[in-house]
């Protein structure tokens, strides 16, 4: 089970709340400094896919729980989830895109969900794990508080975080307090041109785009039984080919309205700070791969805060 393979360590400090703030370690791979976040106003409950016609003819744009006792109830519920898509080969994805220009670019656009229609003070918890050097680590210490409070969370791994430890990530796929996203193959931004964000190089071609999905996507498939219904890039950015790839590849892309940890460089007080902007119906992003980072202890704080307001934690739609 989960529980025995996480640290002593964890499993006790989930008992404690503080706001210290660790030592916080840079992402780069992650969403570096970044504090976007989308308003509520603007926020759609379910992003639309916009079919090729409609994006291809446009100009160019600019980037653009109920109160809970100790332990919540076993099962955590969720919004209704949207039924699997059929997916088409991915080669002929690839090939239907080979050559097409972006005229969008960044980590909201029509097409990527950033928001969801919420039953009552409902939010989404999301959390990144993009591997690599100085990556391959998990936030013991937030993974457990999760598990000991039964918060759900929708986990994205990236390959390189999975296969620095395989059995681990079958761990969290086994809980049902998780679900598991597809993070991406290499953790690039996903572009048709290689357009970069936060000095990291994107995708280079829709065959790039296509493989940085479906090659991680068949890696969760093997090691969970099952097809992740999420997709986000490395760093959350899109241009709006790289979008239609993701839909036409039976996956929804995510994005997120409250940074909460800036790529797992915030402090804990940041941390504390941007969760408490939530709204019904928000997505928040945050990163389990930096234990030394601000991440946990700010949730530790965030989290009890969000349940005493009334806020419900659920799956993503």
């Amino acid at each position: 089970m989960l529980e025995r393979k996480l640290t002593r360590r964890g499993l006790l400090a989930t008992g404690v709340v503080t706001a210290a703030g660790w030592a916080t370690a840079a992402c780069g791979a992650a969403l570096g400094s970044s504090t976007t976040r989308i308003s509520a106003a603007s926020r759609p409950a379910a992003a639309a896919f916009v079919p090729s016609a409609t994006l291809d003819a446009a100009r160019p744009v600019p980037p653009s729980v109920t109160p809970a006792a100790a332990v919540a109830p076993a099962t955590p519920s969720s919004p209704t989830p949207t039924a699997p898509r059929p997916v088409e080969d991915p080669g002929a994805v690839a090939a239907a895109h080979a050559g097409q220009r972006p005229v969008a670019w960044g980590m909201a656009m029509p097409g990527i969900i950033t928001g969801f229609a919420p039953q009552g003070r409902q939010m989404a918890l999301t959390f990144d794990a993009c591997g690599g050097p100085g990556n391959d680590e998990m936030n013991d210490l937030l993974i457990n508080y999760l598990i000991a409070q039964r918060i759900p969370a929708t986990l994205f791994l990236n390959r390189r975080w999975i296969d620095a430890d395989p059995a681990r990530a079958a761990s969290l796929a086994a809980s049902p307090l998780f679900e598991i996203g597809n993070h991406g193959n290499r953790h690039c931004p996903l572009s048709v041109t290689g357009r970069a964000a936060y000095g990291i190089r994107g995708t280079g071609s829709a065959r790039e785009a296509v493989d940085e999905v479906w090659e991680n996507q068949q890696r969760l498939i093997a090691l969970t039984g099952r097809a992740p219904r999420f997709f986000r890039p490395g760093t959350a950015h899109y241009d709006d080919v790289a979008v239609r790839i993701v839909h036409e590849l039976g996956v929804t892309p995510v994005g997120f309205d409250i940074n909460a940890d800036a790529g797992a460089t915030f402090n804990a007080a940041q941390v504390q700070v941007e969760m408490a902007k939530a709204t019904p119906g928000a997505i928040s992003i945050a990163h389990m791969h930096r234990p030394k980072s601000g991440t946990g202890p700010g949730m530790l704080v965030a989290l009890p805060r969000l349940r005493s307001a009334g806020y419900e934690f659920v799956h993503l739609p």
